[in-house]
């Protein structure tokens, strides 16, 4: 799973810097397996930091990161895998 083609939607695209987005990849490619299909992703500011929650629901999988950033964001994002291809798309395109 997620060993496929990979795109991203035009509010990605205008709204997550490509070392995030290349970042949240590295979190899917990370996780151990089994990997569920939805993969969720929250940003967060913390302080002058990002943070990035990452989850999913089956199997249960929680893990925050902080990592250095000039200027963090607030956003819900999805990477969703349905067989042929995967997609990182903003929580309100879905």
């Amino acid at each position: 799973m997620f060993d496929n083609n990979r795109y991203l939607t035009c509010g990605v695209d205008s709204t997550i810097p490509l070392e995030l987005q290349l970042f949240l990849w590295g979190c899917v490619d990370r996780m151990p397996a089994p990997k569920d299909y939805l993969q969720v992703f929250e940003l967060s500011p913390s302080g002058s930091m990002q943070s990035i929650t990452h989850s999913s629901e089956e199997p249960e999988y929680r893990k925050v990161y902080i990592i250095p950033s000039d200027a963090p964001i607030t956003e819900k994002l999805y990477i969703i895998d349905d067989g042929d291809h995967s997609t990182m798309l903003l929580a309100s395109e879905y």
